[in-house]
């Protein structure tokens, strides 16, 4: 009886963490390859239809879910840490609110908050996946040929130390936390928008406000993902000496060099992305909670 009990008082805490983890990785198999023509087009190798019809002619269908174990494993980091901190920091203001509905602005701080926390337990599974994901555009010479993310975080240790694992995670902190205000704040206002002024059902409400969810996440963060993705990618020259000293640097030169747009390299693609991917993480969240109700869960 005494474990029953314990496991009872365990399991509420830890199933937003597992819930979320579990929704993420579910929606990270359906996405992996568009994730793989977004991170190749932020490489330089063309556009959407350019990079598909190489990739396929020169790798095989199986290039598109290069990094998946790398995917997988950052969901199993990041979306768990993320949705479960959101879901604890949500629970904990509700009750400071008396059991009132949270204001947008305290949803927004939530996501924020999560966001980072998301980001910084899962950015050495985040620089293996970039890693793993860029591999083939190197010259042969440079190639790491990392078998899988497990693979892939041992080498980073044994090759550049512990530390290097968190290479660029101070743009991919600021990109989580973008990410998740965006999301989140646009999301809540969209449902309520589509449920209370238009009177649409639950299966159309929640592919709508995840379209728009995912458009303004996209547009949020997209920036602080280029950045991110041109420091961890980054090799340096003969002399030993890397392109950017840091995010800042790689900022500016891109600023500099392309104007602001440049940022916005890959927008239609990581728009389309980001959008599914918050839809399906929705939608299997919502399909993992009604199949623990049935089961008493």
């Amino acid at each position: 009886m005494a474990e029953e009990k314990k496991a009872s008082g365990v399991w509420p805490k830890v199933k937003p963490f597992v819930n979320g983890g579990a929704s993420g990785m579910l929606a990270t198999c359906v996405i992996q390859p568009i994730d793989m023509i977004k991170v190749r087009i932020q490489l330089g190798q063309g556009s959407a239809g350019t990079v598909t019809k190489n990739m396929l002619k020169e790798e095989g269908v199986r290039a598109f879910y290069k990094g998946l174990s790398a995917g997988l494993l950052r969901q199993a980091t990041y979306t768990t840490a993320r949705l479960g901190s959101f879901k604890m920091l949500t629970n904990k203001a509700i009750e400071a609110n008396d059991g009132k509905p949270l204001p947008l602005y305290q949803k927004a701080l939530c996501g924020l908050t999560a966001g980072a926390i998301g980001a910084c337990v899962g950015s050495p599974a985040d620089l293996a996946l970039i890693r793993m994901q860029a591999d083939a555009t190197l010259p042969v010479a440079q190639r790491r040929n990392y078998s899988n993310a497990f693979h892939a975080l041992y080498r980073i240790v044994a090759d550049e130390g512990v530390l290097a694992l968190w290479k660029g995670a101070g743009p991919t902190v600021v990109r989580a936390m973008a990410l998740n205000m965006g999301m989140l704040a646009s999301y809540d206002q969209s449902v309520e928008f589509f449920k209370d002024n238009l009177g649409l059902g639950e299966a159309a409400t929640v592919v709508g406000a995840s379209t728009i969810s995912g458009f303004f996440a996209s547009a949020c963060s997209l920036p602080f993902d280029y950045v991110k993705t041109q420091i961890q990618k980054m090799q340096p020259d003969a002399s030993g000496k890397y392109p950017y000293t840091g995010s800042l640097d790689c900022a500016v030169k891109t600023l500099k060099s392309g104007g602001p747009f440049k940022f916005y390299t890959g927008f239609p693609v990581y728009c389309v992305r980001i959008a599914p991917h918050v839809m399906m993480t929705w939608i299997f969240l919502n399909q993992i909670q009604k199949a623990e109700k049935k089961i008493g869960l």
